[in-house]
């Protein structure tokens, strides 16, 4: 009897291996933690079952707003390419729109491309919210697009383990001239902890430039004057001091509009350890810990009454000034001014930091080291009512 012959067509062949089904999930998360950006990980979320069930428990998320657009639909679209001038100070009250997205596995959210708006409503009036483009339920709004956008409170409640976000505007709100310098950074709890804010009418990046001209502040300098720390009195008459005031104002009013709008955010996510709402030019940056975020849950924010912020308390300012400084790396600011602040309430509280430390480490290099040369100057103090 003769043998029969398998057909090769009917062999049985081994499933093939997923290797990722061989790594562990604290590995995985590890690896999703690393990526943290929001898009990257909604796209995550539909390449398996198991990547579904593991990105809700990342703790480090990033999310990169897209676009903003005002409240304000009648500007004109020839606007919208141009920022507010500072001296404008309330021209930049926004409400942010992430981009549209679809839900993989109905769960978190992909963002896709921007819609580009206007930004055009003034701070001490306008209204403020934060929207993300969805489909779905409630807590929506319908943009001129046609596209329904979600608060990112929506969004991030996929997420239930968040202790580290970090929230990135597409630039400031205060727009400014061309060479102008202007940042801040602001700590708040349940209102404002402290704020410093650095500033010059102008920069050179050059290690061979002498600065040789009536610039921004009317002040002629030269390359290495010594004016003992003194303010010159030409600083109270020409406008700079009126200057200094408006981006002092301008600054907080930015920061408390971002602390307002993240009420939501932070009441839902109790896990978190640390908040930061920053914009990508670097402009301004707020910080919240973990004690800041719990005293915001317990104490509620005092909000004002012109327009949806946080009200800033009563202050007490100190300001250093530079007509002329030149840094170690050949960086040199005119009219370099530095503010540091905090509310009047906590001057004799235990709160006061007497090291400094909030002031000196408030910015990266090299305004750091600006920082730091500045306090060794002459200080001026100044007070602010609420607002």
């Amino acid at each position: 009897m003769g043998s029969v012959r398998p057909d090769p067509s009917s062999r049985i062949h081994p499933a093939p291996i997923d290797h990722f089904d061989r790594l562990p999930d604290s590995l995985l998360l590890l690896v999703f933690n690393k990526i943290g950006d929001v898009k990257a990980l909604g796209r995550c979320c539909v390449v398996s079952r198991r990547f579904h069930s593991l990105v809700p428990q990342v703790e480090n998320v990033v999310v990169r707003v897209d676009c903003v657009i005002s409240d304000d639909d009648s500007s004109s679209s020839s606007s919208s390419s141009d920022k507010s001038r500072i001296a404008g100070p309330f021209s930049c009250l926004f409400r942010l729109v992430f981009g549209g997205i679809v839900k993989p596995l109905q769960a978190l959210v992909q963002f896709l491309g921007p819609k580009r708006g206007t930004a055009s409503d003034g701070l001490g009036t306008g209204s403020s919210s934060l929207f993300v483009g969805s489909g779905g339920d409630d807590d929506r709004e319908m943009d001129q697009g046609g596209v329904t956008h979600h608060s990112p409170t929506q969004v991030l409640r996929n997420f239930n383990e968040i202790r580290f976000l970090r929230i990135e505007l597409p630039d400031g709100e205060l727009g400014i001239d061309d060479g102008v310098l202007l940042k801040w950074r602001a700590d708040f709890g349940s209102t404002l902890d402290n704020c410093v804010i650095l500033g010059a009418s102008s920069v050179v990046n050059s290690k061979n430039s002498l600065v040789q001209e009536s610039g921004g502040d009317g002040i002629c300098v030269g390359g290495g004057a010594d004016d003992n720390g003194i303010i010159p009195e030409s600083f109270y008459t020409n406008g700079s001091l009126k200057l200094r005031v408006v981006w002092t104002i301008s600054s907080l009013i930015a920061a408390s509009a971002r602390h307002y709008l993240l009420q939501p955010i932070i009441a839902e996510h109790k896990t978190l350890d640390s908040l930061v709402l920053t914009d990508a030019d670097g402009q301004g940056v707020l910080c919240m810990n973990r004690d800041q975020l719990e005293e915001l849950r317990v104490k509620p924010l005092s909000a004002s009454s012109a327009s949806k912020r946080t009200l800033v308390p009563a202050l007490n300012m100190r300001l250093w000034y530079a007509p002329h400084l030149e840094l170690p790396d050949g960086t040199v600011l005119k009219g370099a001014t530095l503010v540091a602040i905090r509310p009047t309430e906590q001057s004799a509280s235990k709160k006061e930091v007497s090291d400094g430390s909030w002031l000196l480490n408030a910015f990266q290099e090299p305004y750091g080291t600006a920082a730091k040369m500045l306090v060794k100057r002459r200080t001026y103090c100044l007070e602010m009512n609420s607002f």
